[in-house]
């Protein structure tokens, strides 16, 4: 233990030296429960300096992360109908291949779990339309393919659906059955069962 002299102004016996403590600003306490000045650097401690260089690396992060532009599976497949576009950028699927548990692409990647974890909203908005009900939808490439398949007719008739006339597959009149809305398939025509109100089916209509 050091010893302090007496001063000069006020002589008297040598006493022991106390050592006065540090701000508790600049102290940091150790795991034997002593106290030590902390090393700063330009007024700042270590620690301030590891916190604000990770929070720089987490936002220069985000910001390369959300500078990637999302990927563009839009795509036509055959008789012109909304498509999905697979990695390789050649295969073309129809909407409605997305999401049946079936791996229509080759790695795959129209039935992962970001794409099928919350249908429809997990689905990009091309691949789906919504009926007349919003708490009924189907695939983009079910509208206007002369199928009920909303089940009141939106998806064929109506400004929600905008589809063209009957195309030449198909015979324009009132449908018997619930399976169609305007037009009913030429191939049923003059097959001897009533698929027309008016019976032009069988009586007008030629395969």
């Amino acid at each position: 233990m050091a010893l302090c002299r007496s001063s000069p102004k006020h002589p008297g016996p040598t006493q022991p030296c106390q050592t006065l403590p540090q701000p508790l600003t600049s102290r940091s306490c150790l795991p034997t429960g002593c106290c030590q000045p902390r090393r700063t650097h330009g007024g700042c401690t270590w620690r301030h300096i590891c916190i604000s260089a990770t929070v720089l690396l987490v936002l220069a992060a985000t910001v390369v992360f959300l500078a990637v532009p999302s990927v563009n599976r839009f795509c036509t497949a055959s008789n012109n109908r909304t498509g999905f576009l697979c990695d390789d950028s050649v295969t073309c699927i129809p909407a409605s291949q997305v999401c049946d548990r079936v791996s229509s692409c080759r790695n795959g990647e129209d039935e992962q779990e970001k794409l099928c974890g919350d249908l429809p909203r997990s689905l990009p908005g091309y691949l789906v339309f919504r009926c007349s009900n919003p708490v009924y939808w189907v695939y983009a490439d079910q509208r206007c393919n002369g199928m009920n398949d909303c089940g009141d007719c939106s998806d064929e008739m109506g400004s929600l659906a905008a589809c063209p006339p009957c195309g030449s597959a198909w015979w324009s009149c009132s449908p018997v059955l619930y399976e169609f809305c305007s037009c009913v398939p030429r191939r049923l025509c003059r097959d001897g069962v009533q698929h027309c109100l008016s019976w032009s089916d069988e009586y007008v209509c030629r395969p």
